[in-house]
């Protein structure tokens, strides 16, 4: 039987990649609520916007009549709150929009849900759920050793992102505590792969490389992440909000813990490869690398355990890191149009490139 899915924040990196997979492998319908702020784009969405199954609209889930009406107009059977304020960088300059959207909207559309849940009746009600999306930056982070974050890890968040995120992760537990409301959650490791926006690590080495800019690597760029590729993440979500646990928490990863130093390097190498440099100055894009000043509160390492979501749902990540990011930066040479939009840039691509490619 097919679902109506409500999905926010779908316009993003994540919630684009979620919609694209649902209306390409599915015979689902979904709903998908972005507010448009910088960091979404409906060109991430332009192969799907003229199926049937799809439908958007502009709507920014803090404005309670809003997420009212969208719940009693469509009728969803499953929520995925992916809409969120994301970038450490940005929350440590202005945090208001990170409590606004990240806290104050979570609670706006939990209450819309508990209205709407109220309402149901029979196998509509029973089989509702509200999946929430966070990250494993809730956790804090770990010494450099072998211990990785589980479930049960307790909560340290670090920069106004984490502790926004974290604080949106007790208000869904305390209203399915209290409510009863049909909750899960997922903390997911670091993301990457196409339509991301170019102010996260991974397409900003890459721009900036074929841009011939310094690439900033904060500290001594020893931080180690444990990479997602984001069609292995979405893979993941619907997973959980069809066969998850109620009340449930899963731990998404990748299983590619990797220095941030090292990613860097590896981007560079595959990019001396596959776009050899023609500059007389240069001869190798690591020359590009340029380290600075830490980040404010930078955490160390974050590593995930995935191990529930593998034994009970059978889940586990089709992409190593190096087949991930390869796929990765073939998809930002081909896309710079996308990219385009939001960066100056001035590349130029002969055929050799396009045969390559």
């Amino acid at each position: 039987m097919s679902k109506t899915y409500l999905i926010t924040g779908g316009a993003g990196f994540i919630g684009s990649a979620l919609c694209r997979m649902i209306i390409n492998e599915t015979n689902d319908t979904i709903i998908n609520i972005d507010k448009l702020t910088y960091a979404g784009n409906l060109e991430s969405l332009s192969l799907i916007a003229k199926n049937e199954r799809f439908n958007f609209e502009k709507i920014d889930i803090c404005n309670s009549d809003d997420i009212t009406n969208i719940f009693d107009t469509w009728q969803p059977d499953v929520v995925i709150n992916l809409a969120a304020e994301s970038h450490v960088d940005r929350s440590i300059k202005k945090p208001d929009s990170f409590i606004q959207t990240n806290i104050v909207g979570t609670y706006v559309l939990l209450e819309g849900a508990r209205d709407y849940w109220g309402s149901l009746k029979g196998t509509k009600r029973e089989n509702f759920r509200f999946h929430h999306v966070s990250t494993d930056e809730v956790y804090g982070d770990l010494e450099n050793d072998k211990t990785l974050f589980t479930e049960e890890t307790p909560y340290a968040p670090s920069s106004p992102y984490s502790a926004s995120k974290a604080s949106s992760d007790h208000l869904v537990r305390a209203w399915q505590r209290t409510y009863g409301l049909p909750t899960l959650i997922t903390n997911c490791s670091n993301n990457y792969g196409p339509f991301q926006f170019p102010e996260k690590l991974i397409p900003v080495i890459i721009l900036n490389a074929l841009q011939l800019k310094k690439i900033p690597v904060y500290g001594d760029g020893n931080q180690i992440r444990d990479w997602l590729y984001v069609e292995d993440h979405v893979r993941a979500l619907i997973a959980v909000a069809n066969q998850g646990a109620l009340g449930a928490t899963y731990n998404i990863g990748g299983y590619n813990e990797i220095k941030n130093i090292e990613v860097v390097r590896l981007i560079c190498s595959i990019l001396d490869k596959i776009k050899p440099l023609k500059n007389k100055n240069i001869k190798k894009y690591e020359e590009l690398i340029e380290f600075i000043e830490d980040r404010a509160g930078h955490d160390i390492r974050y590593a995930i355990d995935a191990s529930k979501i593998s034994k009970e749902l059978s889940w586990f990540p089709k992409e190593t890191f190096i087949t991930g990011i390869e796929k990765t930066i073939r998809w930002y040479l081909k896309n710079l149009n996308w990219s385009s939009q939001f960066l100056n840039l001035n590349l130029e691509f002969d055929n050799t490139n396009k045969e390559i490619l």
